[in-house]
């Protein structure tokens, strides 16, 4: 498992322009992204008793947490991911489904998942079985990614987060969603090291590294 480096810094709407000036000066934007930024939607996953909730709010150093993902829409590349956190280390895995296979993953549908070429989606069968996680709440919000190939560097702005509360019909475009939070989040993640003009390019005077999650923003009211 290759883990890399996470922090985490909650922002305001005026370092949010800061930062998007610098770093469209030294990085690059992700290709992926549309006019700059994209829409992400995933589906997060949890036991009956909120265990990936409790760790994170909890501060737990090493945990985990499911989701399934995908962006702008877009139906034909949905992702099942596994972050495995390990203090300011994480790690992501992640594997393909079809939409056929996220909805039924979605209505509890499982015994396919035995045979899936996919080792993640076996591990997440195994998990839904012996755990009990299980779909519980839509997370949707704005993403503007930069990229810096020194260190694989990766520099995102999120915001305009919303949560389905427990909805799980993330596949379904007309599925609603409700503002939860004005917050903005810059998150900077790389590998062996942080090259120093995104290190300049990312810093701010008087914030310190935080740890805002937005799966636990989306829980607040359910």
């Amino acid at each position: 498992m290759n883990f890399r480096h996470e922090i985490k810094h909650e922002i305001n709407f005026s370092d949010l322009l800061t930062i998007r000036h610098r770093l469209y000066a030294v990085a690059f934007p992700d290709a992926h992204a549309i006019k700059g930024k994209y829409y992400v939607r995933s589906l997060y996953f949890d036991n009956p008793t909120d265990k990936a909730l409790r760790e994170k709010t909890n501060g737990v150093p090493v945990r985990e947490k499911f989701r399934m993902r995908y962006y702008n829409g877009d139906l034909s590349m949905i992702r099942l991911e596994k972050k495995t956190k390990a203090n300011r280390l994480s790690s992501k895995k992640s594997a393909p489904l079809t939409a056929q296979q996220a909805q039924r993953i979605a209505d509890g549908d499982l015994v396919w998942m035995l045979d899936s070429e996919y080792p993640l989606i076996q591990d997440l069968y195994s998990k839904m079985q012996t755990q009990g996680i299980a779909p519980k709440t839509i997370v949707d919000y704005t993403r503007e990614p930069f990229v810096y190939p020194s260190g694989n560097v990766r520099v995102t702005l999120d915001y305009s987060l919303r949560s389905g509360f427990q909805r799980t019909d993330f596949l379904n475009p007309d599925c609603v969603t409700v503002p939860i939070s004005d917050a903005i989040i810059l998150e900077v993640k790389w590998d062996g090291f942080l090259p120093d003009i995104i290190r300049d390019a990312v810093a701010l005077a008087d914030r310190c590294e935080g740890a805002f999650s937005k799966y636990a923003a989306c829980r607040i009211y359910g």
